[in-house]
């Protein structure tokens, strides 16, 4: 039986956790803090993001070769998030999950 390496078990759960903080930040803090918060871009790209890291971590789970593929999308689109969460402010907790994720996900692409 094939294990999933370290360096991916590792990707999987900042990827979830990236998940779980971006869609949890956008749903409560930018929904209820509305203004910029909720302005279609960024609210979009939120979700993207948190949609992306769903996705990264399942296609690893799968142990799936196109992992990578989605794993260097997921990298460039938390990267744009925690640039986007950090001008708009007052958001580290979700600025930090992108960061972190971003830099799993490069290594995991190769």
């Amino acid at each position: 039986m094939h294990q999933i390496s370290k360096e991916m078990q590792s990707c999987i759960e900042e990827c979830l956790s990236c998940y779980r903080i971006c869609l949890g930040t956008a749903m409560t803090h930018c929904l209820e803090t509305g203004g910029k918060h909720v302005e279609p871009k960024h609210f979009r790209l939120m979700h993207a993001c948190a949609e992306i890291c769903r996705t990264a971590a399942h296609f690893m789970l799968l142990n799936s070769p196109h992992h990578k593929h989605i794993c260097r999308e997921c990298a460039e689109i938390c990267q744009e998030c925690a640039i986007d969460c950090e001008r708009l402010g007052d958001m580290h907790e979700c600025v930090t999950a992108c960061r972190r994720c971003a830099e799993s996900c490069r290594k995991m692409a190769g």
